[in-house]
């Protein structure tokens, strides 16, 4: 049985939907895990049965979250939120932190797990910071800049301590939260990557895996998804199977 793989939706605004990008199911897929889109919308109740059916959360990327949520004001560079988007991501994170469920977290995705766990963000870091060539261009499956890796598990998953990746935001990390751990900086400075201790998998990478399917790329996937089954096989001789 191929573990469950739960991937946060994007939404349209003008189209009123929901959609997706195929790079992340298909990099899921690739890895050996079985991807399922998830629904916004829901209450807590539902939204913690849907963390127990998954043995792994994919975070995607999407809208700007809600400066609220990290103690800021909106400005004129920030992009307009999606509430639900940011109610589920953030339930499931810290649910998935709490049962030891594996997280991916991808661009939005990191951002999104360090404002669960209370830290902030750069709202536009061509405003406050000063980056550029954060936010590239098509193709987006180029490499645009480097980034350093620290000495935690995501540079032995990955098996280098520097590499060069796409990048396409233009919020990031600004105060990271006490509860991660930072594992990768570009370089000019910007947080890349950061893990939660002790989990069995909880990372969340700014770059986007997703469109560059590199070995890097793979690696990160498969060592999700390993961690996915592992959780699944946990669940089992718990006597939880789903």
């Amino acid at each position: 049985m191929k573990p469950i793989i739960g991937i946060t939706p994007l939404y349209d605004e003008k189209l009123c939907s929901i959609w997706m990008i195929p790079g992340y199911s298909e990099a899921v897929a690739d890895a050996g895990g079985l991807p399922v889109i998830l629904s916004f919308g829901a209450d807590a109740g539902t939204v913690r049965e849907t963390a127990d059916m998954c043995d792994g959360i994919l975070l995607t990327g999407g809208q700007d979250i809600a400066p609220a949520l990290y103690g800021e004001e909106p400005t004129k560079e920030c992009g307009a939120p999606y509430p639900p988007k940011d109610e589920l991501e953030s339930a499931l994170v810290r649910i998935a932190a709490e049962e030891n469920i594996p997280v991916l977290g991808i661009c939005r995705g990191l951002q999104l797990m360090n404002v669960a766990f209370g830290g902030t963000l750069y709202r536009d870091l061509p405003a406050e910071r000063g980056s550029v060539g954060h936010a590239m261009t098509p193709p987006y499956d180029r490499e645009v800049h480097g980034v350093t890796l620290s000495d935690t598990p995501l540079a032995e998953v990955l098996g280098t301590r520097s590499m060069r990746v796409n990048s396409y935001h233009h919020q990031a990390v600004k105060e990271l939260s006490p509860r991660l751990v930072a594992a990768a900086v570009s370089d000019d400075g910007i947080t890349e990557a950061a893990l939660l201790p002790g989990a069995r998998f909880f990372a969340g990478v700014q770059w986007h895996p997703e469109l560059r399917r590199d070995v890097y790329s793979h690696r990160l996937f498969e060592a999700f998804v390993r961690a996915a089954a592992d959780c699944m096989r946990g669940r089992e001789r718990d006597g939880g199977a789903r």
